[in-house]
Formats: structure tokens, C-alpha cells, sequence
């Protein structure tokens, strides 16, 4: 069994602290770790499991590999999308990738943003629908409602196949209040949960004869891939030229072949800041806090602070989340509506609903502390025995301030150590590297100044991590 985990996705409904440039996936939102470590962490002891396949975008590679890394899994394939296809082409790639080894294993297909609270359930319906996947079945997992929820797709139940097992007589899309009342009574309809257990082969198969047009523009894709250090990058313009379509549509709607699984496992998708809410632990007044918080009177809320004291007084069912750059305030009934202020975001071309403003780089990270005409302050802390490119800018100067840690820079022909409290100078137009030679983080203060200070404003000419 191989688990082939989907890292695609925006979390837009969880903005501000979920954005495009590190979403949702990427981040601890419940316990300590990321969500994509929980989806790997859930997978220890399950049997004959080899290592996941990722799937992922080109801009988040470096997230999800060193997330990996940090809980000490690493990945037999990390699968790069050029531009976002849906969840059938992303399969079909890790399908493609598996049967290249020889063997036809079984898929267990993972979105990296969904919680699991049962982690033996979970693993228990794993272990039943993989007879099923043996047997050829295309396997999802359905979820038992507790609600009249309308933010999810359903499954009705056909045939009985097992004690926990039927095949699938309906997918059904997200229904209105009263129809998803009825599917709460009627007891024959389960929450889509999205997860998957299927042979390669018998997908690929499936997914020939439904919509051969999304295989062919994955085999091509595939076929003219490149190695890029860790990854595998598949061709821009034959991915390109793939529809956009789910499992859902392409295949497991149009398949005879469709069982659900019973999966009482306490599964959620996250799919907003009530769902996080109703989730996570809350105090006498139903109240989910998180950071530097202080409520007077106030109860049902969810209140998140990074950095600063938030605090509320004589209010109910609020949604508050204070970021670096970016304060949300809704009512909790709302909260699946977020989505629509990232849109009017997006059509302002505001930055805040693409990237944070910590932006994480695979040496480490910096902070955009200040900004104004002509002029911008970075907090820059380098991971150590990293080191940024060797780079020029045409635009702007950079001065450097060491606050701990020691720098070795190179500056023209020059190479000089700067250690704490010691600062250097790049003019503009000057080639220079950064670099982190010591045992601990290197932090420094970059003040930049000149007519232009965008981010693609770097002339790279040698760089560890195979960026451009």
C-alpha cells in the first residue's frame, strides 16, 4: 500500500492565517504539529505501507519536504504540479509513478488538510476497504452525519458489500438545508470525506475509459518529467493542457465499481473557522482561545492572536483572528463566506490573500517588519549551514546588521565574517551571498533602499535549491 497524499489547496475559507503562498496543510492548527505531519503521523503501524507519494504545488516543495524531515519520514516521490488540475489528474500522476517500480500497489489517497481524531478507527476502515481494493472495488471512505451539514458532498449507500461495506448507489453534491435534513433522517447517506483506497492499475483504468483525455495528458506529462533535486517536476504544457476535474466527477461517478466504507474515526476536513472551532477544546464559556487572549463576558467565540493582545468584551459567537498584516472579524455563521473576501482581495491585487507577511524560504524565512517610499525592513534568520544565492539586484542597496549568530558574506571578491552587533553594506549592482556557516540561527536586520523593491527585483546565478 502506497499513501499518496494530495498537499493541493488553498484553505481560503481560513484567511488570514491560511494563504495561498502557505496554506492551510502547512500549518499546526490543531496540537503541535502541521496538518500534513498529522496525516503522515496517522499512518505509523499500518501494515506492508511503504513510503507516500506527495503531491504538491512547485511553490510549496520545499514546505512539504522539510516538513517530512522534521517528524523523520521522508517520501519515495514528491510530485511537482505546475498549476493546479483537481484531484483526478493528481492522482492519475501518482498512479503513473507508482506502477513505475514494477509493482501495482494499493492507493490510499490522502488529502494532507483533513483531522483525525481515531486514529485506530481510521486505521480499522483502512484495513476493511483494502479487502475490498483487492478485490477491484474503487474504495472511498464515508462518514456517518452528525448534522444537517451543507458543506460537504454525501454518498448514498446501494447493496451491502460487508458488515461496514456497500457499494455506491449516488454521489450526491452539497444539498440545501432541508434535503441534507432528510439525508440526516433517512440514515442511508454518508459525508463524503474525500479519502480514497484503489489499485493503480484499476484507476488508471477507469479513468482510460471515462475520461481518456485527463490520462493522456498525465502519461504525456509524466513521460516528459524532470528529476529537480528531491522532486519530480512533470511537464508544464502537457499538465497544462489537462482538464480541471475531481475524482469525484471523473471516475467514481461513472464507475460500476464504487464502494464506501464506513469510517467512524472523528473525521473533519477543517473546512473553515467553525469547523476548527467545534474541533479543538473549549473553556466553561465555549470559548476557543489561542495566544495573548483576554475576554470579559463573552462566550461561543473562536479568537486566535500571533502576536498581540486581543481582547473582547460582551460579545457572542465572533470569529477573531489577528495576524501580522491582517485582522478577520466574523460572525461564526458566516465563516464559510470568507472565501469571498479573499476573492475581493484577489481582484484588489492586495498581497495579503497570496502570502503572510513571515514568508518562508528553504533556508529559512524573513519578516517584511517596515516599509515605505523607497525604503524596507526585513527580519532574515538563516537556518544553519544554509546559504541564500549568490545574487545581484539592479534596484536597491542592502545594509546588513547581525543581531546573533555569525554571517559569512561574500561581497564582490571579498568573503568577511560578521558576527553580533557587526553590520556590512551591499551596494547596488554588487554580486554577494549570504551564508550561515555556524551551529545556531543566524539573525540579521536588512534595511533595503532604491526605486524599486520588489521581490523580483534578484539576478541569481548560483543557488542550492535549484530556483531560477
Amino acid at each position: 500500500m502506497v499513501p499518496v497524499i494530495l498537499c493541493g489547496g488553498t484553505g481560503s475559507r481560513l484567511w488570514p492565517l491560511s494563504r495561498e503562498a502557505y496554506p492551510k496543510q502547512f500549518l499546526p492548527l490543531i496540537g503541535g504539529e502541521t496538518m500534513l505531519q498529522a496525516t503522515v503521523r496517522r499512518l505509523e503501524g499500518l501494515q506492508r505501507l511503504q513510503a507516500p507519494i506527495l503531491v504538491c504545488n512547485e511553490e510549496h516543495r520545499f514546505a512539504a519536504a522539510e516538513q517530512l524531515q522534521e517528524i523523520g519520514h521522508g517520501a519515495q516521490s514528491i510530485l511537482l504540479e505546475p498549476c493546479a488540475r483537481n484531484t483526478a489528474p493528481a492522482i492519475a500522476l501518482a498512479a503513473l509513478t507508482a506502477l513505475e517500480c514494477g509493482e501495482d500497489p494499493l492507493l490510499l489517497v490522502l488529502p494532507a488538510d483533513h483531522t483525525v481524531a481515531d486514529v485506530p478507527a481510521f486505521q480499522s476502515a483502512v484495513q476493511a476497504a483494502a479487502a475490498l481494493a483487492e478485490q477491484g472495488y474503487l474504495v472511498t471512505f464515508g462518514v456517518a452525519p452528525t448534522r444537517a451539514e451543507t458543506g460537504y458532498g454525501y454518498i448514498r449507500r446501494g447493496e451491502a458489500l460487508g458488515d461496514r461495506a456497500w457499494k455506491v448507489m449516488a454521489f450526491v453534491e452539497k444539498p440545501d438545508v432541508d434535503t441534507a435534513k432528510s439525508y440526516l433522517a433517512g440514515g442511508e447517506h454518508a459525508w463524503n470525506s474525500g479519502i480514497f483506497l484503489l489499485r493503480a492499475s484499476r484507476y488508471l483504468e477507469e479513468l482510460g475509459q471515462h475520461r481518456g483525455d485527463i490520462l493522456a495528458a498525465c502519461r504525456s506529462a509524466c513521460a516528459h518529467a524532470a528529476r529537480d533535486l528531491d522532486f519530480t517536476r512533470v511537464d508544464k504544457t502537457a499538465f497544462a493542457a489537462c482538464a480541471d476535474e475531481s475524482v469525484d466527477y471523473a471516475v467514481m461517478e461513472c464507475t460500476e465499481t464504487a464502494a464506501v466504507v464506513s469510517m467512524d474515526a472523528g473525521w473533519s476536513d477543517v473546512g473553515s473557522w467553525l469547523g476548527l472551532w467545534e474541533l479543538a477544546e473549549r473553556d466553561a464559556d465555549d470559548n476557543l482561545l489561542q495566544g495573548d487572549v483576554l475576554l470579559e463576558d463573552s462566550e461561543g467565540c473562536l479568537v486566535r492572536a500571533e502576536n498581540r493582545l486581543v481582547s473582547l468584551l460582551g460579545v457572542k459567537d465572533l470569529v477573531v483572528v489577528d495576524t501580522d498584516d491582517a485582522l478577520l472579524i466574523a460572525g461564526k455563521q458566516r465563516v464559510q463566506e470568507v472565501k469571498k473576501l479573499v476573492h475581493n482581495l484577489k481582484r484588489s491585487g492586495r498581497s495579503e490573500a497570496r502570502r503572510h507577511r513571515k514568508v518562508y524560504r528553504p533556508w529559512g524565512y524573513y519578516d517584511s517588519i517596515d516599509a515605505g517610499p523607497r525604503f524596507q525592513v526585513k527580519r532574515i534568520v538563516v537556518k544553519p549551514g544554509q546559504q541564500l544565492s549568490r545574487q545581484m539586484h539592479h534596484h536597491r542597496a542592502e545594509h546588513w546588521v547581525v543581531v546573533r549568530g555569525t554571517a559569512r558574506v561574500t561581497r564582490g571578491e571579498e568573503e568577511l565574517l560578521i558576527t553580533e552587533n557587526q553590520s556590512t553594506y551591499i551596494s547596488l549592482g554588487v554580486v554577494h551571498r549570504l551564508e550561515n556557516p555556524g551551529t545556531i540561527p543566524l539573525e540579521l536586520i536588512e534595511v533595503q533602499s532604491g526605486s524599486y523593491l520588489g521581490e523580483d527585483d534578484i539576478v541569481r546565478f548560483d543557488d542550492d535549491y535549484g530556483r531560477n
